[in-house]
């Protein structure tokens, strides 16, 4: 090879290397710009309702004196809703990807379901709360309760748990199946003893991703009737005789940590902005609690996972 063909080689080597080099630079500021913001907003919160963070705040319902008003009643209600929410989506988000990628013959319909469940991804919050407005507050009759609500959230994250559990199962690869059925397994076995278990990290992303949205949604929330001032908690999910399960729960009346801020925030009292800064700074830590949870989860599946 001539030395002038081996320099322009040289200077395209150069010129590429220069290029995936602005590419990442480019990249870390763009992640430190995301990060930065967050922190800046996450760390303003704390400042501003630091005072506020004493176990009375947990512990006290929500008062029209800013001064002994508490979360209790809002951060019962976002566990019992995210609850139901997540029985409800996830397993049928999941068993939904399955049939989907390993069952569902590739025709004309099953390409329109798989076109309309990824766009159904990017629908607005508040259309799913026009919709379980007019089907499960009245049509099914679950009224303004934790059901509505937790099916209504669950309805909002189910076509994102949909496509992390596909694009999971797309991911494992293909010999994984052709071994499975070469010793004589036979489809059903092959999904539930390989694909589902190996695909479980990638479906908890999406999980993760799904939850955490959820958990912070106040259009639906406030579009099914949700309470902006509540006193009191719903029955104990567990009863006092067998089963020891109570369902009564789920047609109790609620509110949430977002719609308690949304109601803190618009009081003019620089107190009630206390609170809902404090409200906040609770509300991002639940959220980074449930995600670091999960996140567990995942890395111990990844790792018992032998391909």
């Amino acid at each position: 090879m001539k030395s002038s063909e081996l320099s322009i080689i040289h200077g395209i080597v150069r010129r590429n290397k220069r290029w995936d080099i602005i590419f990442a630079v480019a990249g870390v500021i763009a992640l430190m710009v995301g990060v930065l913001t967050f922190l800046a907003l996450f760390l303003q919160m704390a400042y501003s309702g630091w005072e506020r963070l004493t176990p009375e705040f947990f512990t006290n319902f929500p008062s029209r004196r800013a001064g002994q008003a508490g979360i209790l009643s809002a951060w019962v209600g976002s566990l019992l809703v995210m609850l139901v929410t997540a029985l409800s989506a996830v397993p049928l988000g999941v068993a939904a990807g399955v049939y989907l990628e390993e069952y569902a013959p590739k025709n004309l319909i099953t390409e329109i379901i798989e076109i309309n469940v990824t766009n159904l991804a990017g629908v607005p919050s508040i259309v799913y709360g026009l919709l379980a407005l007019g089907v499960f507050v009245y049509t099914f009759g679950f009224g303004q309760s934790i059901l509505s609500a937790g099916l209504t959230l669950g309805l909002l994250i189910l076509p994102v748990v949909i496509v992390a559990t596909r694009e999971a199962i797309r991911s494992i690869p293909q010999h994984i199946r052709e071994g499975a059925y070469a010793v004589g397994a036979t489809r059903w076995q092959v999904t539930r003893d390989h694909i589902v278990p190996y695909s479980m990290p990638g479906i908890l992303t999406g999980v993760i991703i799904g939850m955490s949205r959820a958990i912070g949604e106040t259009a639906p929330i406030i579009t099914i009737g949700a309470l902006t001032f509540i006193a009191f908690l719903p029955e104990s999910p567990i009863g006092p005789e067998f089963p020891w399960i109570n369902f009564d729960w789920l047609k109790s009346g609620f509110t949430v940590m977002p719609i308690q801020m949304f109601n803190w925030t618009s009081r003019p009292e620089e107190a009630f902005q206390q609170n809902a800064a404090a409200a906040g700074f609770i509300l991002v830590l639940m959220t980074l609690a449930m995600n670091a949870v999960s996140i567990w989860i995942r890395y111990h599946l990844r790792k018992d996972i032998k391909w």
